[in-house]
């Protein structure tokens, strides 16, 4: 078994074994038990009592964060030229279509959203092999195929992120940066798990939150009460 640093123990001492901590009070003590150098992501991870195998379980959704997620988004729009302008205006950071789908199957991905429009959508469905394993097809429900590229880029690059259901049953994201105030990431946290209160499955019984947990980049996690949210 791997030895702890000094840093670690540090973390874990901070938190008091079985306890379910307020949204807020998790929020404070992520941000103390966090010793990396740089700065750092703080994730939230929901598991749903769903079973993601059934096509009637499954929870998909976006929200935008009030406070974004503190991350600089590549945007890659793929569509004709008479929206290049448009996407380029709002913010897009890589614009085209045949030149980047060229570069797409030899394997370039540097990006973290693809947006495009549903008339190119059969070009862009042949890279399908290539960007699904890495989350990166554009998808209507997700916004990302729609004739409103401005919209949609302005979206993203303000804090719109796409989150899908485990084959655990469990959601996992980051609401933001652990230079944020403790205020920004609970209201980031909150805004998050009430979107997927909103997206329960009618199927779904029983227990739908079954356990929060906020953490940071190489930190333990905190669990937070369900309660403090809902």
């Amino acid at each position: 078994m791997a030895r702890l640093t000094k840093n670690q123990k540090k973390a874990i001492e901070k938190i008091e074994p079985g306890k379910q901590y307020n949204l807020s009070e998790a929020a404070q003590l992520v941000k103390e038990i966090s010793f990396t150098k740089f700065d750092s992501s703080v994730d939230i991870d929901v598991r749903l009592g769903v079973d993601p195998r059934k096509a009637n379980q499954m929870v998909r959704g976006v929200v935008t964060l009030p406070h974004g997620t503190g991350k600089q988004t590549r945007v890659l729009v793929l569509c004709t030229p008479d929206k290049e302008s448009e996407a380029k205006e709002a913010g897009a950071d890589y614009v085209g279509l045949d030149d980047y789908i060229e570069k797409i199957e030899k394997g370039w991905t540097d990006v973290d959203v693809i947006i495009t429009m549903p008339s190119v959508m059969g070009k862009v469905g042949k890279l399908g092999r290539v960007l699904g394993p890495r989350g990166l097809m554009p998808n209507p429900k997700s916004g990302t195929v729609t004739m409103e590229i401005g919209k949609a880029v302005n979206e993203v690059k303000a804090g719109k992120i796409d989150f899908k259901v485990d084959r655990y049953g469990i959601v996992h994201t980051s609401i933001g940066k652990v230079s944020f105030t403790p205020d920004k990431l609970t209201d980031n946290a909150r805004e998050f798990v009430q979107t997927l209160i909103k997206l329960k499955p009618s199927s779904a019984k029983g227990t739908y939150i079954k356990s929060i947990y906020l953490s940071s980049t190489m930190s333990p996690g905190v669990r937070v009460d369900s309660k403090t949210i809902e």
